[in-house]
């Protein structure tokens, strides 16, 4: 991969960077993975512990259903917590976090961790939990989120984590076609110094939700909450009980059960039930985990994704703690109270890994360097990127004042779907500001146009990814059919990323965005059918459409064109009460940009609304071929 002379596109990494990584020659490695990936993913596999072994590495016999590690049994939880008891990480810390106001602090051992574990393992099987049941979690950035994820994990739970930034809709339709039995949340939880009351979303969505038989809450704010005798539970109340406390057994689990579900934004429809297993979600988390941030059993790990997202369980909970790693989780944002709160938090703790999205580094260059040069950024040795493309001069100004030149990128690009990974660089690798350079080991990428060929490189086409990998969704859950027609059917016997990219003359890759109708905003994904479904609940709106127009800061933001009824006129306040409408029924994240009022949407003559139209029109942009155009 290196040059014989430095390329002034490339920045390379450090002698000391490279003679102290984990890795060192990326080349073979990925040259032997490509060759073979099943060795590549066994070998991986085998630095973990297994109750029983694997009759086959990989099963393919009913593509694209694959299956990992078939016949093996395990639990991730037993990887990411039971093993580490045995050795020096036992009294390792696992778990730091601290509050949005910086006046608590708590600190978890892994044999402290495993204690609240098995006391939230205990409290779940005493509800009448059972191995496959679902769980929903609704919960703050606090250390009782990671408690309840592994303590689903350890009894053989399906856990369905909704980020508690969505709101009483959202909530509502993931609790119900989880068909969850139990849901667990907290009193409330503190964004940017306003309460967030979950509790309250959680008894509205709960009014239409049979299956739903226990509520547990944790205290966290202090404010009042409605507690429904006989379904509402405070946790500190059950933890006292006697049958909270002693040891939990940790169920075994046969490698392609499930671990847990995950909702992800489609462009059409109801949001997509991701389902992930223990065995190869496992492997594909520690082996990425490891390999791209290098990590070591004294580095101090600090991902600040939420854990209602999928880079929350993949790089916060499992793969970190899979690698017996110490993590730091902070409750708040960026730039509360002040723009240097990160910045502190990175010194106070001595934070070595920071791993954040593109939208946060863009926010926080616009308040300069004075904020991030008044603390002392020595520990970090590695940076990360994660959920968008990041831009180059973001990409630089993160590497320079950040970082100060001396920290690789580890820019990545995975899915909900993939679990793990797929594009990425290890610190050894030269970077492209930009770029996530190439794909993981055991992976290949390839950039097709609309009949499945490969393009040039330097030409935009589909991303699709060749090769089957173990941390890969093995089916949208109940429903197979749905799984294969996404995935699977554009482009027979090749997964379908649904973004767009190209590859370079040196065999990096280049993500443009999304070919659907999914806007990212914040890397957060949000489906137009569920911004558009949102404003049609109000009165006055007749139709709708949702574009994603660039934003400087978010990646995307949201803008809205609707179509009023008869009998309602277009307002500035009728605009502002449509973007609090939606924000209302599916969260702050989902809060249009902007809503404007038109007359007609441009839609084609089978009835589909043309975004494209909408998205030139809105930036002042050719509208391209309008013969499909009903009027």
């Amino acid at each position: 991969m290196a040059t014989t002379a430095p390329d002034p596109e490339f920045y390379y990494p450090s002698e000391d960077i490279v003679s102290k990584a984990i890795l060192k020659d990326w080349d073979g490695t990925a040259a032997a993975a490509l060759k073979d990936p099943a060795a590549f993913w066994e070998k991986e596999a085998l630095e973990l512990e297994w109750f029983s072994p694997w009759n086959k590495v990989l099963d393919d016999s009913n593509k694209p259903f694959y299956r990992w590690f078939d016949g093996a049994k395990t639990n991730i939880a037993h990887n990411a917590i039971d093993r580490h008891l045995k050795n020096f990480r036992k009294n390792k810390l696992a778990l730091i976090w601290e509050s949005e106001d910086g006046r608590y602090d708590r600190t978890f051992s892994y044999y402290s961790l495993n204690r609240e574990v098995s006391r939230m393992a205990n409290i779940i099987k005493a509800m009448g939990i059972v191995k496959g049941d679902r769980v929903t979690i609704y919960m703050g950035r606090i250390p009782e989120i990671v408690f309840a994820m592994l303590a689903c994990a350890k009894i053989g739970a399906i856990h369905s984590v909704v980020f508690g930034g969505f709101s009483v809709d959202a909530l509502h339709g993931r609790i119900s076609d989880s068909e969850s039995k139990l849901v667990i949340t907290c009193d409330g939880s503190f964004q940017n110094g306003k309460l967030v009351e979950l509790k309250s979303i959680v008894d509205e969505s709960l009014k239409h939700c049979p299956t739903v038989e226990n509520v547990i809450v944790v205290k966290r704010t202090g404010n009042e909450v409605i507690m429904e005798a006989g379904r509402d539970h405070w946790y500190h109340d059950l933890c006292a009980l006697p049958i909270a406390n002693g040891k939990c057994a940790t169920e075994v689990m046969d490698a392609e059960d499930p671990l847990f579900i995950l909702y992800t934004s489609g462009s059409t429809g109801k949001p997509k039930a991701i389902l992930h297993t223990h065995g190869g979600y496992m492997v594909g988390t520690y082996s990425t985990m490891k390999y791209a941030f290098d990590i070591k059993d004294e580095d101090r790990f600090w991902c600040t994704a939420d854990p209602g997202w999928i880079t929350g369980h993949s790089y916060i909970v499992y793969g970190p703690l899979l690698n017996g790693a110490t993590v730091f989780m902070f409750e708040g944002g960026p730039a509360f109270p002040y723009p240097n709160r990160w910045w502190q938090l990175i010194e106070r703790y001595g934070v070595s890994i920071f791993y954040t999205a593109p939208t946060a580094i863009r926010s926080l260059m616009r308040f300069g360097e004075a904020w991030p040069n008044k603390h002392d950024l020595s520990s970090l040795r590695l940076l990360g990127s994660v959920g968008e493309p990041i831009n180059p001069e973001a990409w630089k100004w993160f590497y320079r004042v950040i970082g100060k030149e001396r920290c690789p990128i580890i820019d990545t690009w995975w899915q909900t779907e993939t679990g793990a990974f797929m594009i990425t660089p290890t610190p050894v690798v030269p970077l492209k500001p930009g770029s996530g350079t190439r794909p993981f080991f055991g992976q290949n990428a390839e950039i097709v146009d609309e009949e499945g060929n490969q393009v040039e490189d330097g030409q935009e086409g589909y991303l699709v990814l060749t090769n089957p990998w173990p941390s890969m969704l093995r089916t949208i859950y109940r429903d197979p059919d749905r799984y294969v027609n996404s995935y699977w059917s554009k482009f027979p016997g090749k997964y379908m990323t649904g973004d767009s990219a190209r590859r370079d003359k040196d065999g990096y890759y280049w993500i443009i965005g999304r070919v659907d109708d999914v806007i990212k905003v914040s890397g957060h994904r949000l489906g137009t059918a569920e911004i558009e479904s949102a404003l049609i609940t109000h009165t006055a709106v007749a139709e709708s459409a949702a574009i994603g127009l660039p934003h400087e800061v978010k990646g995307q933001a949201i803008f809205c064109f609707v179509q009023l009824k008869p009998g309602f006129a277009p307002s500035e306040s009728l605009s502002e009460e449509l973007r609090q409408h939606v924000a209302h029924h599916l969260g702050p994240i989902a809060r249009p940009e902007e809503v404007k009022f038109i007359d007609k949407l441009p839609k084609t003559r089978s009835g589909k609304i043309m975004r494209r139209v909408l998205k030139a029109r809105a930036q002042g942009l050719p509208e391209g071929d309008l013969s499909t155009l009903e009027d």
